[in-house]
């Protein structure tokens, strides 16, 4: 068997943090401009949660498989290096992953050209994402009951995705580090049950992306929207917004700033879709963890 083992030296393993900003280097050359600091907060919402396929020159692909809970778990980060892209060995890196996988759902938001691949492995169409993107001019009235939100309000926060079906599973790892960041602002508005709607906007490699941005009606879409783009430093730098396309209300909203579509994903599950609140979403949180 010499010469077989010869010819397949891979590897597979989980990643260590260290091994992360290699995975988002490569999603920003795929052109989808993370977060400067997704990776330590990717990570720390699940740190056995990535894995990497290795050759002879080092990691060859990547996958993310993060579990919130036994009955949820999203997946992302699947890149291949680009000379070993039609070698079989994203595949099974794929197969290695989750194939003894015991979550009940797991999600994805899978780029146009994979979507019948993961037809195959299970995963049906729930709806569209569009990603807009744009450079946008807005001026707002900061309302009375508009909050900085801290560390410490995670638990609000939480409580409030859980209540109004905007997340399937409680986050609060993934959410004490994207509402602790530094670099991150988010920003709420005062609710009866603490918030009525939330964002957040982070610093990318290139401008600026809000999500999530999670509001009960548009107005208030509109309000925390502008607010968060006004909190950058830079005014001029572009910004992404992540749009789930059935909720109609989120797609005005950026074509009203003159957003134009730069992409899209499927977003797909398998197992049992869970229900969300779509028309309260007018930007999702991540194409990576959902």
């Amino acid at each position: 068997h010499g010469s077989l083992k010869h010819a397949m030296p891979e590897k597979i393993r989980r990643l260590e943090s260290f091994g992360l900003p290699v995975a988002v280097d490569w999603a920003a050359k795929e052109g989808w401009t993370p977060g400067i600091h997704d990776a330590e907060v990717f990570f720390n919402t699940d740190t056995e949660g990535f894995w990497g396929a290795f050759d002879k020159q080092g990691l060859a692909a990547v996958i993310s498989a993060v579990q919130y809970s036994s009955d949820f778990g999203f997946v992302g980060f699947y890149i291949c290096r680009p000379d070993r892209r039609g070698s079989g060995l994203g595949y099974r890196l794929w197969q290695t992953v989750l194939e003894d996988s015991v979550l009940k759902t797991v999600g994805l938001d899978g780029v146009v050209d994979q979507q019948d691949n993961y037809r195959k492995s299970g995963f049906e169409f729930a709806h569209r994402n569009i990603r807009f993107g744009g450079v946008v001019e807005t001026d707002v009235d900061t309302p009375d009951d508009l909050i900085t939100l801290e560390i410490n309000d995670i638990a609000i926060v939480d409580a409030f995705e859980q209540t109004c079906n905007l997340f399937p599973e409680s986050r609060l790892n993934f959410l004490r580090g994207w509402i602790g960041n530094a670099k991150h602002t988010a920003l709420a508005l005062k609710g009866p049950m603490g918030i009525r709607g939330y964002g957040v906007i982070r610093p990318c490699l290139e401008g600026h992306k809000i999500g999530p941005l999670f509001a009960q009606d548009a107005k208030d879409a509109k309000t925390l929207f502008g607010a968060l783009l006004q909190s950058r430093s830079d005014q001029g730098s572009k910004v992404y917004l992540d749009v789930p396309e059935p909720n109609q209300a989120a797609v005005d909203l950026a074509k009203m700033h003159g957003m134009v579509q730069e992409f899209e994903t499927a977003r797909m599950y398998k197992g049992p879709a869970p229900e969300l609140d779509l028309d309260n979403i007018f930007g999702i949180s991540s194409f990576e963890l959902g």
